[in-house]
């Protein structure tokens, strides 16, 4: 009698007994973050720390990102890329192109429109009780003397990111400082690419490792 007893309280542990929930992440950004997921990708070179670090049970990585994209589009696919997926967090890595797209073809995002929607995007996700984590834009160009043709709208995008993750408490991912202090110490000859990027912009296998190890102490900080 005592052996089914407890036959039966083994079976009601193990019929009851759930599973960690892992931590939905979803990457929210332009063809930087859709190539994250691809060989390399820096969500690639993020999952390999993560299990690296023996915490592959605890976090689900998402990217969601589309080539082209700039801060309105983003709030325009939040609904159904975002919210309707029910993450946790949300990694917001957009910039690039609204600065990029108004030297290239004139349909970048002026500085006030960029900071609206930009406030809307977090505004959004914290009223659905999503963590929100905040990236500034890492480079146009790599030339570490200020004199990429678009360092100063970067910088000046990137200081107002700073900025507001500092005014709304929110973990930021300082990808520009990271890509900035990296180039200092190995691009001694003032490249414009070949360092981190393969064409000023996007990422090798180098610039996918700094953005995810970037990414990995601001996502660190949430409780």
């Amino acid at each position: 009698m005592k052996q089914l007893l407890g036959l039966c309280l083994l079976a009601f542990a193990l019929m009851s007994f759930q599973p960690p929930k892992k931590k939905k992440i979803i990457f929210f950004g332009d063809s930087i973050t859709e190539m994250a997921v691809k060989y390399e990708g820096y969500l690639v070179k993020l999952d390999s720390m993560i299990q690296a670090q023996g915490l592959k049970d605890q976090y689900e990585l998402i990217g969601s990102g589309i080539s082209g994209n700039k801060v309105y589009d983003l709030y325009l696919r939040l609904e159904t890329d975002v919210l309707e997926k029910k993450p946790d967090v949300v990694v917001i890595y957009i910039g690039v192109n609204d600065i990029w797209h108004k030297k290239l073809n004139g349909t970048g995002t002026d500085f006030w429109k960029f900071t609206k929607f930009y406030e809307a995007l977090i505004a959004k996700l914290q009223a659905a009780n999503i963590q929100v984590v905040l990236c500034t834009p890492a480079v146009i160009g790599e030339r570490t003397d200020f004199s990429n043709e678009m360092d100063g709208d970067m910088n000046f995008y990137s200081n107002w990111i700073r900025y507001h993750a500092t005014q709304k408490k929110l973990p930021l991912a300082d990808i520009r400082m990271a890509f900035l202090e990296y180039n200092l110490a190995n691009n001694k000859q003032n490249l414009d690419q070949g360092i981190l990027t393969t064409d000023k912009v996007h990422l090798n296998q180098e610039g996918a490792r700094v953005v995810a190890a970037t990414m990995w102490t601001a996502i660190r900080q949430l409780k």
